[in-house]
């Protein structure tokens, strides 16, 4: 499948979903999901906590008539319908076994490393959407620079939370337009919420812009659904030069996010 067919098919599914009360920030966030959804798979996505999905108080495993469950799983405790993790996982091995759909996050490193850009953009390419491959869709640029920070140099955390407001603004300087497919979904009148505008406001003035700009440039051109020869080996050098690997593994090392990244070890813990 060509690029432009492939952009038509995830426009019209993306459309399907939309609602009337959705924002542009949450539509693109849509259509971000679809494109993602369309290329290879390693393992099957866990169940996060996806506020559509329907709930319920009782532990995995239960049943609804009463009684003890033939199994649950408790804090702490491995799903066996999901790989198991090493004793201190690292940020490779949350690539190979916690994520389902990897595919994009590698193609944009990818992209960046054949341009011969540096090592921080790499990683920054590498790590943009971490959050929706292996936690949490809303305001990805948000919480996957708060899962990364401890553990990267300031400027790739800063880049990776402001590529989420930069898709809505263009930079012909370096060849970035707003997205045509951007133009026929929301409308050429459309304007982004207030906090987007003063999240690129505050981004187009800083030091670091370009980096995350250049995020841009190797984001939305990531998504070949041709493109499978692709793994995280061929990061690893980058990953061990510029990501700060905890000695008790990533979720034990008592950093503030510890608890994200053991929400991604454990995605159906009860407790």
């Amino acid at each position: 499948m060509d690029r432009r067919t492939f952009m038509n098919c995830t426009a019209a599914a993306a459309a399907a979903t939309f609602t009337a009360e959705m924002t542009l920030s949450q539509r693109a966030e849509a259509f971000e999901g679809v494109m993602i959804d369309g290329l290879a798979r390693h393992i099957e996505k866990p169940f996060l906590c996806e506020p559509d999905e329907p709930r319920s108080m009782a532990p995995p495993g239960s049943n609804s008539q009463g009684g003890a469950p033939p199994s649950k799983y408790m804090a702490g405790m491995d799903d066996p319908r999901l790989p198991r993790m090493p004793e201190r996982p690292t940020l490779l091995d949350i690539f190979r076994h916690r994520m389902a759909n990897p595919a994009h996050l590698l193609q944009s490193a990818n992209l960046a490393m054949q341009e011969g850009m540096d090592e921080k953009v790499i990683l920054a390419c590498l790590l943009h959407d971490i959050s929706v491959e292996a936690f949490i869709r809303m305001d990805h640029g948000f919480y996957a620079a708060q899962l990364i920070a401890p553990y990267v140099d300031e400027e790739v955390a800063w880049a990776v939370q402001k590529h989420q407001a930069l898709r809505f603004f263009a930079d012909e300087a370096v060849g970035y337009d707003y997205p045509a497919s951007y133009r026929a979904w929301f409308g050429e009148a459309y304007e982004v919420e207030p906090w987007v505008q003063a999240e690129y406001d505050e981004a187009r003035n800083h030091r670091w812009y370009m980096t995350a700009r250049l995020i841009m440039l190797n984001d939305l051109y990531a998504f070949d659904p041709n493109v499978t020869d692709l793994s995280i080996d061929q990061f690893e050098d980058v990953v061990g030069r510029n990501f700060r690997q905890p000695r008790e593994g990533l979720g034990f090392d008592g950093s503030p996010v510890a608890h994200m990244w053991r929400t991604m070890i454990w995605p159906h813990s009860f407790l």
